[in-house]
This record gives C-alpha cells, structure tokens and sequence, in this order.
C-alpha cells in the first residue's frame, strides 16, 4: 500500500470500528427496518448529489449486478447487523462480522471460483470453531432473543460474503461512486415495503435524524466509496482484511465504552476467529518453494 491506500484503510477502520454504537442509536428511533431503508437511500442520495455537484459522469452499465449486490451486500448484510446489533451487542456484532471473509472463502470455494490450499482449510476450521466458542459460552443468559440476534448475526454476514463474491465476478468494469450509489439505491427499494410489516416504533427527534444522517453519510457513502476503491486497488484479499481491525475496535468500544459484558472464552474466540481469517486469506506469512510468500 502507498500512503493514500494506508490512509483509506485506516479511516474505513476507524468508521466501521465505531459504526455499531450509530446503529443501536438509529435502529432504537427507526426500527431495523427503517434503520436500513433511510440508511441505503440518503447514502445513495448524498454521492448522488456530490457526483453532480462536481461534474463526476457516472456509468452504472447493467443494473441487474447492483440490484443482486444491493440485496445482500446491502439489505441482507444492513438487516442482519441492525437486527442483531441490539439483541447480542455491538462487541459480539462485531465479532461475527470478522467472519465474514471465512463465508467468502466457502461460498468461493462451493461455487468452484476458489481454490482452496490446506493451511486455508485449517483456516476455516478455526474460524468456524471460534465461532462456536463466541456463540457457545456466552456472558449473558441464552434467552431466544440472543439466539436470534446469533442467527441474524450468522446470516448477515453470509449475505455479505456472497454479495462480494458476485461484485468481484460481475461488477469489476463499475467504478467504487456508481457500486456504491446504485447498490444502497437497490437495497433501499428492496427494504422499503418491509416497512409495512416493521413500522417505525417511535416519531424521530432532530437528534435521531443527525445520527441518521451521519450513519449514512460517514459509514455507508464514504466508507463504502473507500472500501470499493481499495479492492480495485490492492485487491479484495487485502481490502476485506480490514474487519479484523473493525472487530477490534468495536469490541473495544462495546466492551470499554459501553460496559457490554464478554466472557474470556468469547475473547479467546474472537482471536480465533481472527486467526482462521488470517489464515484463510493467506495474510500470515509462510514458506513457498523458491519464493517469497504473497497475498493471494
């Protein structure tokens, strides 16, 4: 990375790291569906009136891919998160996020895109059993609610996962402003008549708008723009490394800031967790004949 691409990462990890303490502020005065609906159609909103401010020529070509990419890079992903955020915590919702790279490399490998070396076998392995450590040994009672927002958790990040599979085939051509405009316009759509079914609980204060606003406009509009240019950049092995200093840093918010309780067990499962990404995405170093090791 060169110090515009370093600078990128770290600001997507410091906003993404921060991110769930907004979610639980916007989803308490919006609902989890609402959270999500506004969320995807003030984000593609703001880069759409930016674009136009300053004369950028957008070309989304085919819609169908951002329409596929919004329903679960974005809806699925943003309902999973909103909806479990408030039931599990923001420091178990972050841990299951950094699962999501274990969910690509399966999906990758399953749909025969991926081809998978042992150590990255090993690596989902961990993974998955840091997961079960997370899940299995928790701080708080294991009520239904809690089950819930696991599964929630699990899902979401599994529509994440295949999300950036099909963004990596089908939109590699779709410049970071028109992925980003068109897919949070199509997930928007998408949540839209859930609304009906998931109402808006409470009549929003200008406070809740702000938190709205700066959710969608810091955590969605820019984040996603940075995240979308790194994988053009650097490659998605790289940019999706991200999440490990995500999950790091919203543990730390939940746990420190927040006082949301983590037994040493789910600790030790969010450094395996943690480990078994590494693995998979071949980000530790290791031994290869007659060369260096590289990224993938």
């Amino acid at each position: 990375m060169h110090r515009r691409q370093l600078v990128d990462y770290i600001a997507m990890a410091l906003i993404w790291g921060v991110s769930f303490v907004l979610v639980l502020q916007v989803v308490a005065a919006f609902g989890w569906i609402g959270a999500v609906t506004f969320r995807a159609f003030i984000a593609s909103a703001i880069l759409l009136v930016m674009a136009r401010i300053g004369g950028r020529t957008l070309r989304f070509g085919n819609w169908r891919p951002l329409a596929i990419v919004g329903a679960t890079t974005v809806a699925g992903q943003l309902i999973g998160l909103s909806f479990s955020t408030p039931r599990i915590g923001t420091a178990m919702a972050a841990i299951f996020v950094g699962t999501i790279p274990l969910f690509s490399m399966l999906l990758g490998r399953i749909s025969g895109s991926e081809r998978m070396a042992r150590t990255q076998a090993v690596g989902l392995l961990l993974g998955f059993g840091g997961v079960i450590l997370l899940v299995g040994f928790p701080a708080v009672p294991v009520t239904a609610t809690f089950a819930l927002g696991c599964c929630g958790s699990a899902l979401g990040c599994l529509s994440a996962a295949f999300g950036s599979n099909y963004a990596h085939r089908h939109l590699r051509a779709v410049g970071s402003w028109e992925q980003t405009i068109g897919t949070f316009f199509f997930g928007g759509a998408m949540t839209l008549p859930l609304l009906l079914v998931v109402p808006i609980p409470t009549t929003p204060g200008p406070a809740d708008l702000g938190y709205l606003v700066l959710l969608a406009g810091l955590c969605s509009s820019l984040a996603y723009v940075l995240y979308f240019r790194l994988v053009a950049e650097v490659g998605a092995t790289l940019a999706i490394s991200v999440e490990f200093v995500v999950t790091v840093l919203a543990v730390f918010v939940g746990a420190v800031l927040l006082h949301e309780p983590l037994t040493p067990i789910q600790l030790i499962g969010g450094a395996v967790i943690i480990a078994g990404c590494s693995q998979v995405l071949g980000l530790w170093p290791r031994r290869r004949s007659g060369a260096a090791a590289t990224l993938r």
